[in-house]
């Protein structure tokens, strides 16, 4: 007797069941779904024999290329962040280790454009001061290999510090229509020179690679319960 991937299906519908195994914490047995029902659905019949081994072959590798080129603009046609809330940002970075990056077999391809779509939320959901860490780290690399950008951001932001100081200096505060006036002019000014020392080309190449990576780190990594290296410690 074959039991579905949902015990509780006589009673309780599969999205209310996948809600309550997302928030309670069983990403695995998610991940166990999904690919039971992609693995179902993508297994061919057997009731009418093959005419051409050669035919069956060639149809097999384009149905097989076919399939994962779907599963990798499913991947970047995902929207990562539907799922992320303040409270995933503020939550403590995961290990960088143990967790976000772990052994060769906690990543996979997906088998479907389900699965690398559940994969891609759950992952971001759970690593997203990871990936805020490394767009820092990639925006710091744009900025080292554009130095007139560098400068730019270092002079924008002196900029400010010296109006600041002024301000407090001179006691603007009791003239609001000169510290407005002041105010516009640090900001025009401010963002002519950071357009023209090149501050949004790295800032745009930080974006860039740093998404990519979110989603092909976020679509192969397979999902994982957040305490099962520690629990496997313990042991």
């Amino acid at each position: 007797m074959v039991f579905s991937a949902n015990p509780l299906s006589l009673s309780v519908s599969d999205p209310f069941f996948d809600s309550w195994l997302r928030q309670n914490g069983y990403p695995e047995i998610l991940e166990h779904r999904s690919t039971s029902s992609a693995t179902s659905a993508a297994t061919p019949s057997t009731t009418t024999p093959s005419t051409s081994s050669s035919t069956s072959t060639a149809n097999g590798f384009f149905t097989s290329l076919y399939s994962t080129i779907c599963i990798l603009l499913s991947l970047f046609s995902t929207n990562p962040f539907a799922k992320l809330t303040n409270d995933d940002l503020a939550a403590p970075t995961p290990p960088w280790q143990a967790s976000f990056i772990g052994d060769y077999e906690s990543y996979s391809f997906p088998v479907s454009g389900a699965q690398a779509q559940l994969r891609v939320q759950e992952n971001v959901k759970r690593y997203a001061r990871n990936y805020a860490w490394l767009l820092v780290i990639f925006f710091a690399c744009s900025l080292y290999q554009m130095p007139w950008a560098a400068a730019g951001l270092i002079f924008s932001l002196a900029l400010w510090e010296i109006f600041k100081l002024c301000s407090a200096m001179w006691g603007l505060d009791q003239y609001p229509t000169i510290q407005q006036t002041i105010i516009r002019v640090a900001q025009c000014v401010a963002a002519v020179t950071l357009i023209y020392s090149g501050v949004q080309m790295a800032l745009f190449s930080a974006l860039s690679v740093n998404y990519a990576g979110m989603i092909l780190h976020a679509g192969f990594r397979t999902l994982t319960r957040a305490k099962q290296a520690s629990h496997g410690r313990s042991r």
